[in-house]
């Protein structure tokens, strides 16, 4: 058995988007609460034990007390916020790259929160339609058909308004059958993928196929934003009563959603690519080695920083991360070091190449190499 990830587009009515919308309302306020707490906490007796997430949630019923709209809410999901919280500060402390815990705001376009399943709270009837605990019955879309258990979900708005349940079932899932077939994988540019065994994936530049359009609306928001700004500081300058915010400029507030519906498509169709590769490559290869690459720090080649974004290498490892598994395989992961210097037939280190190499010849044993080819192959000699 395995926890699996289903995401379902949900159509909730006028108001039961409401019910939603308060209930991400709900869970903020209860986030702010007590981080604000901890921190005061820490203030007054640094040396005091930090709280877990069972002491949080005993503070939930005086919560409720001092703010009786708080009853409203779904309680599983203000319990789960108070985990969130518990789980952010457990990772900075842990985690030196990772940043203290923030309070949350009402204008970030992303807003969730998470429900637990408990008797049929939280359900799905027919594959078409999915109970919300204190939001009732809703249609849905997915690509899939949902066997399992219910564990939880996640209620979700994207920045371009649409509502999300990402639902995490217990499910058996059937390895595949074994082929003996054992690969090294080359991540690059020209190509998204470079096998040991010669095939090469394509690089597709979403990003650049939608380019015009998103520009064409990226240029009216930000004119937009200036005009709105200035009305603003209009508004100030005469002392109005309520001054206006950029939420009030409905021109703006569309190019917004216009720029972010081109930005959700391309991560989409991105994300789809990635998604038809990997499970590729799990159901043909019993063993797959790819490189321990340091994005971050090939970011920093401003000539191709945005051609190694669009790659989504990370993404490439994650998904290869948790299916392999699933599906019975192997995922080897090796040190990348002189993997484009060295011969895969004779093991001579020919020195670096720079990058508009693309073939070269060892000058020991003679052997032509496509310098793609001939990394994924030691690659996949490689052990560690």
């Amino acid at each position: 058995m395995v926890l699996k990830g289903i995401k379902l587009r949900i159509y909730p009515s006028l108001a039961q988007q409401l019910k939603i919308n308060l209930n991400f309302g709900y869970n903020r306020f209860v986030w702010n609460q007590m981080l604000n707490m901890l921190r005061k906490r820490y203030e007054n007796n640094p040396q005091a034990p930090f709280l877990n997430v069972y002491a949080l949630n005993s503070l939930l019923p005086a919560l409720k007390r001092e703010y009786p709209w708080l009853k409203e809410a779904e309680s599983t999901s203000l319990q789960s916020t108070c985990h969130d919280l518990v789980a952010a500060f457990q990772k900075f402390f842990k985690e030196t790259n990772t940043g203290f815990p923030k309070f949350k705001s009402r204008k970030f376009p992303k807003q969730s929160y998470n429900v637990k399943c408990s008797g049929t709270s939280l359900a799905i009837k027919n594959n078409r339609i999915i109970r919300i605990p204190k939001v009732g019955l809703m249609p849905f879309r997915t690509g899939r058909k949902i066997t399992g258990q219910l564990k939880n979900a996640t209620i979700k708005l994207s920045t371009t308004g649409k509502y999300y349940a990402v639902l995490l079932v217990e499910t058996e899932i059937s390895p595949l059958a074994k082929n003996g077939q054992t690969v090294g994988i080359d991540l690059g540019v020209a190509d998204l993928m470079i096998t040991s065994d010669g095939q090469k994936q394509p690089t597709i530049r979403f990003d650049k196929l939608l380019a015009k359009k998103k520009h064409y609306w990226e240029k009216r928001l930000a004119r937009r934003r200036r005009q709105a700004q200035k009305e603003i500081a209009w508004d100030h300058h005469n002392q109005f009563s309520e001054p206006r915010e950029l939420s009030d400029f409905k021109n703006y507030q569309k190019a917004k959603r216009m720029v972010a519906k081109y930005s959700e498509k391309i991560a989409n169709q991105r994300q789809n690519y990635l998604h038809q590769l990997t499970i590729q490559l799990v159901k043909q290869y019993d063993v797959i080695k790819i490189e321990d690459l340091k994005t971050k720090n090939l970011l920093k080649n401003h000539q191709l920083a945005r051609a190694i974004a669009n790659q989504s290498w990370r993404e490439i490892r994650r998904q290869l991360t948790y299916k392999c598994p699933w599906y019975g395989k192997q995922l080897v992961i090796v040190n990348p070091r002189k993997t484009s210097q060295l011969c895969a037939s004779c093991g001579f280190d020919d020195g670096k190449h720079e990058l508009s190499i693309r073939k070269w010849t060892c000058p020991n044993c003679g052997t032509n190499h496509d310098r793609d080819v001939n990394a994924a192959k030691n690659i996949l000699a490689a052990t560690t």
